[in-house]
């Protein structure tokens, strides 16, 4: 029996109850280019077996992430996990269990967020961060709409070191709140003069360091002409594995700090989920968006765990909430507080100078192919090279070479062809000698005048 359980007349009397015309009214708010202009080019019926083996056919075209050598980035990065990682999520009362509302049948969950939080505000050097959000993306949003509680403004500058990405997250956020935006042309180059973008109507200002391109930027300067007009700085990373290994974004004056913490004990898995990172001051905490789990003693003095402030909509009444974030990531929370454990200090540090040294050796190789070019004097294990002609193509000649070398800007970037020959590489500890001589060999090839 077919489960239809509305008439078109029910349908009709749904939408003239909301007060649209027809279904499409419902996705008036999401740009004509952005939708489907019909259906997907897929049978309109098949068997089981028949979508296994469509579907099976689809999935071959792919090449996985480990089966070639492997330099993408851009906001996900492929890094090593160890397996005890999985093993121990994977216990059923971290896989099975879901919000800790009652503290005393939560406190596992309790603690190790407790624990997740103390390790982001001591990679970021801020004084508090929450118990994470969906992603990087989502988390930069947030961040802007606390910086227009807290200065009563409503105008963000973003540098042209941010993510296209994320940039979008907040254009899209702020264009349906009526909040304006600045955006700073792409920086490439790291030559943006963000100061002269701010002015007394600012509220924040964001900059991404390592930026997308995979410049380092001093936040110090840019720290003291947002706080002289009395606005925020809000600073954003992709890569949080740079933090072990750069002065944090808290140690430069920034008053909120937020990006992507998939780099530590979660895999790329197709583009999520992922786990959001936030930290900011703590004069600033009632105004943090999502939840904090804090420490405290019961009755007979043992130490337990609750959620201290929780500031989200299911909590509070709606005109309170500072965020309507849902259920988080709270098991990629888990993988990132586990990895993390399992490293220490020492482990993170030598992680990341892995990461670096084994950027330089790729950037060194890259460099030395004809017509080549990294625009980078500083990175961390993430920069930006200029090819002759058409870089979306050399990533695709590559990829049938067998090397994933990169995401073209281009891809990110389509309205911006004076950035068609940009590729961002970035190379991790998984890399190999072998692998950094077959992308050089592969790009040489590539690039070859043909004969």
């Amino acid at each position: 029996m077919r489960f239809l359980p509305h008439s078109d007349a029910d349908r009709q009397a749904m939408l003239a109850k909301i007060g649209v015309a027809a279904i499409d009214d419902l996705f008036a708010d999401i740009p004509a280019d952005k939708r489907l202009g019909g259906p997907l080019d897929l049978p309109t019926t098949q068997s089981d077996i028949e979508v296994e083996r469509i579907l099976g056919r689809m999935a071959a075209r792919n090449v996985a992430a480990g089966s070639v050598p492997f330099f993408v980035g851009a906001g996900a990065y492929r890094h090593h996990v160890p397996a005890s990682v999985d093993h121990l999520i994977q216990r059923s009362e971290f896989l099975t269990s879901y919000t800790p509302y009652q503290p005393e049948v939560s406190q596992g969950t309790l603690q190790y967020l407790f624990e997740f939080q103390t390790q982001v505000a001591n990679l970021t050097a801020m004084e508090v961060a929450n118990a994470s959000m969906y992603d990087g993306s989502t988390a930069t949003a947030e961040a802007v709409l606390m910086a227009h509680r807290l200065t009563k403004r409503r105008k963000a500058v973003l540098s042209g070191g941010l993510h296209p990405h994320y940039r979008g997250v907040v254009e899209t956020v702020s264009r349906l709140a009526e909040d304006a935006v600045v955006l700073l042309p792409p920086d490439p180059n790291a030559g943006e003069a963000i100061a002269a973008a701010i002015d007394d109507d600012t509220s924040c200002v964001v900059v991404q360091s390592p930026s997308f391109y995979g410049h380092l930027v001093d936040l110090r300067a840019i720290a003291e002409k947002v706080h002289a007009v009395g606005a925020l700085l809000i600073a954003v990373f992709t890569e949080v594995v740079a933090l072990a290994a750069i002065e944090p974004p808290g140690a430069q004056g920034a008053d909120i700090v937020v990006g992507e913490g998939q780099g530590i004990g979660n895999a790329l898995s197709f583009g999520g989920p992922y786990v959001g990172l936030f930290a900011t001051r703590q004069r600033f905490i009632r105004q943090m968006p999502g939840r904090l789990c804090g420490e405290t003693v019961d009755a007979d003095g043992r130490r337990g765990f609750v959620l201290t402030l929780s500031t989200r909509e299911q909590h509070i009444r709606r005109d309170k909430a500072t965020s309507n974030i849902c259920t988080n990531s709270g098991l990629c929370c888990l993988a990132f507080t586990v990895h993390m454990t399992l490293l220490g200090e020492t482990g993170l540090t030598r992680l990341a100078a892995l990461n670096h040294a084994n950027a330089v050796k790729l950037a060194d190789a890259l460099s030395a192919v004809p017509d080549v070019s990294v625009l980078n004097d500083t990175f961390f294990n993430e920069f930006t090279i200029r090819v002759p002609g058409d870089a979306a193509g050399v990533v695709e000649r590559l990829a049938a070479r067998g090397v994933l070398g990169g995401v073209p800007v281009s891809r990110l970037e389509p309205d911006r062809p004076e950035l068609g020959d940009l590729i961002v590489v970035a190379a991790t500890e998984v890399n190999t000698d072998e692998d950094r001589a077959q992308y050089a060999a592969a790009l040489a090839e590539v690039l070859a005048p043909a004969k």
